[in-house]
């Protein structure tokens, strides 16, 4: 319901109490199943002011006294509708204002130019999940579409030229490619360069994409990498006005 670094940026609003605080970890936590100890872990993490203390916060009492919002089973704590709503309802106050869902904004204003519907549902689902801060989607979804408008500039535009460098990198393996689907066979960074070498986007624009390619491989494969808001809006903005715009 909530990831960690959502639960980092809701946790320090204004007027969100300790009971607040215990609600929003049990979101974080999945809704349900969660123990009062993940309660606290979770709370640890996000900074939340004396969390380590229980004599400070016993957020089983804080949970407990939220009999309409929460309730306790044998695998732990487990949120109500109502408690669900609560939760939203104080989250929807500071992620809607999140760099990167300022940047999805912005971004949705491109939608209606996008000629591609691959590219446009791809942005689309981008888009939903800046706005949601499932960043690591984010940043994965909105380079998959980028990379459909390149392909598709790439065929309308460029093919021949596109096949000969890719024929004259790769002399033994490459099949001449007679639509995108052919030019998936090239590695995303194997595409950025003979889209520089043919003239489709200049060195500054492919080392800026090469950056993006980077984060998204990043995003896109299972490890410890943490990334947040303003990085998010960052790529965003890189795509939208490097690609998005350029190529709609």
């Amino acid at each position: 319901m909530l990831t960690a670094e959502q639960l980092k940026q809701v946790v320090h609003q204004d007027g969100v109490t300790k009971t607040d605080s215990a609600l929003l970890c049990v979101a974080a936590g999945g809704g349900s199943g969660v123990s009062t100890a993940a309660v606290r872990k979770l709370a640890i993490g996000a900074g939340v002011k004396n969390a380590k203390n229980p004599k400070k916060i016993n957020f089983s009492a804080h949970l407990s006294s939220a009999e309409d919002k929460v309730f306790s089973t044998p695998t732990g704590w487990e949120l109500t509708d109502v408690g669900r709503a609560h939760v939203a309802s104080i989250a929807a106050r500071i992620l809607s204002v999140t760099p990167a869902a300022k940047e999805a904004k912005a971004l949705r204003d491109l939608l209606p130019t996008l000629k591609s519907t691959d590219a446009r549902d791809f942005l689309t689902e981008a888009i939903v999940c800046a706005e949601s801060s499932l960043f690591r989607a984010a940043v994965v979804l909105s380079w998959v579409g980028a990379v459909k408008l390149l392909h598709d500039e790439a065929v309308a535009k460029h093919l021949a030229a596109v096949n000969a460098a890719a024929t004259k990198r790769k002399p033994k393996d490459w099949k001449t490619a007679k639509d995108a689907d052919g030019l998936g066979r090239l590695t995303e960074s194997e595409f950025l360069q003979i889209a520089h070498d043919v003239g489709m986007i200049d060195k500054n624009v492919k080392q800026e994409l090469e950056a993006c390619l980077k984060l998204r491989n990043s995003c896109g494969h299972p490890n410890s990498f943490k990334l947040g808001s303003n990085k998010v809006a960052a790529h965003l903005d890189t795509l939208a006005l490097n690609v998005y715009a350029v190529f709609s």
